[in-house]
């Protein structure tokens, strides 16, 4: 292996960063509101008007900084790019090292709540025979990972390069988890591991798989259910999508370079993907929302984040099937319903669970069941 370094980092913004992101929030030139009462037109102007002036005056950027910083932060380079991540040992030695991938428009972030209690359960009430050395790495082209350059960054040549990160760490066998992009590139993990990456399981809170001969002769409720959800994607909530997976360039104009603008792209997805009854705020706290926002905003990561999809979303979920053993967290308000009999050709299941409540983003929505389903599952292998 080809020396390298661990660099220790910390998130240290510059504070005219903040001063120049009010300035810009307190210059915004508003549309006029939506002409109907819901959010059927996109994010409705009142909210999103109360949000921004609560992001311009009230979110304190040094306390939730302080908060991301809570769990050691480092910076390596694998091949020509320079990847962040949090590594957090468990005071156990003997843990299981576990790999946590984020998606879009998530972050490193989404993971925060629940770093402590998979490295130090008996801290949280739960089992020491559970503890997890956690790493969570932020994709190339999100936050404080470097940008790619040229093309070929896609979901395998990640999967690659987290093998690679999990070697340097020393961890030689270990569990990959993650949903949206985190379940694409966990999924390619699982089938890298039939030539020896280390991972010993997946676990996955978004299963991609096509629908089963069986559901489409003769579905049953929960292949209908599957059906009628990723209907309403096509036709309500995959607008985002066709626009990052085919001209990610020029959206990022305006998403760099209106903070209102970033802010409403991606609130409008813990709206439709939370199961929040109608308001993002019921899943999720405003605060956290902001979290990931500022990440993007922070970075200028809106068209790096957004090239992959230009890169991968063509092939999502395309490939061999996982033979490593795999678990499944199934929230019930996830954007791409994939039932088990879906799964059980793509996957190795060992381990399903249909969630009471919850949507895509499981980790900040739902940490306690999410935590206790990752742990349930590690049990399968030990």
């Amino acid at each position: 292996m080809r020396p390298f370094t661990l660099d220790p980092f910390t998130i240290d913004l510059p504070d005219d960063a903040v001063v120049d992101l009010r300035a810009r929030l307190a210059n915004t030139r508003w549309p006029e509101a939506e002409t109907v009462e819901d959010w059927s037109q996109g994010v409705p102007l009142a909210y999103l008007r109360d949000l921004a002036q609560y992001w311009a005056g009230e979110y304190d950027w040094s306390s939730r900084q302080a908060r991301l910083n809570s769990h050691p932060q480092f910076i390596t380079r694998i091949d020509d790019l320079d990847i962040h991540f949090v590594h957090a040992r468990s005071p156990q030695p003997d843990a299981q090292p576990l790999l946590l991938t984020h998606g879009w428009p998530g972050s490193f972030a989404e993971f925060i709540d629940i770093i402590g209690p998979l490295t130090d359960p008996e801290a949280h009430g739960g089992d020491p025979a559970d503890a997890f050395h956690v790493v969570c790495p932020s994709l190339p082209g999100y936050g404080f990972s470097e940008r790619p350059s040229t093309y070929g960054t896609g979901v395998e040549q990640i999967a690659r390069r987290w093998a690679v990160l999990m070697e340097r760490l020393g961890y030689d066998r270990w569990i990959a988890q993650g949903g949206d992009w985190g379940a694409a590139v966990t999924t390619q993990i699982g089938r890298d591991a039939a030539n020896g990456n280390g991972c010993i399981g997946i676990h996955v809170n978004m299963p991609i798989a096509p629908p089963s001969a069986e559901a489409l002769s003769a579905p049953d409720a929960a292949d209908q259910a599957a059906f009628a959800a990723f209907e309403h994607y096509q036709k309500w909530d995959s607008g985002y999508s066709t626009q990052q997976r085919t001209r990610p360039q020029t959206l990022g104009y305006a998403l760099t370079d209106s903070p209102v603008g970033q802010l409403a792209w991606i609130l409008e997805k813990f709206w439709a993907w939370t199961d929040c009854d109608g308001h993002p705020e019921n899943a999720i706290d405003r605060d956290r929302i902001l979290d990931n926002v500022m990440i993007y905003w922070l970075t200028a990561t809106a068209t790096s984040s957004a090239r992959l999809y230009w890169e991968s979303f063509g092939s999502f979920g395309a490939g061999d099937p996982v033979t490593v053993p795999t678990g499944v967290a199934a929230f019930p308000a996830e954007i791409i319903k994939a039932p088990r009999r879906w799964c059980e050709s793509a996957y190795h299941i060992v381990h399903w669970t249909d969630m009471e409540s919850g949507g895509h983003f499981a980790a900040m929505e739902q940490p306690d069941a999410l935590v206790g389903d990752i742990r349930a599952f590690a049990r399968h292998l030990r």
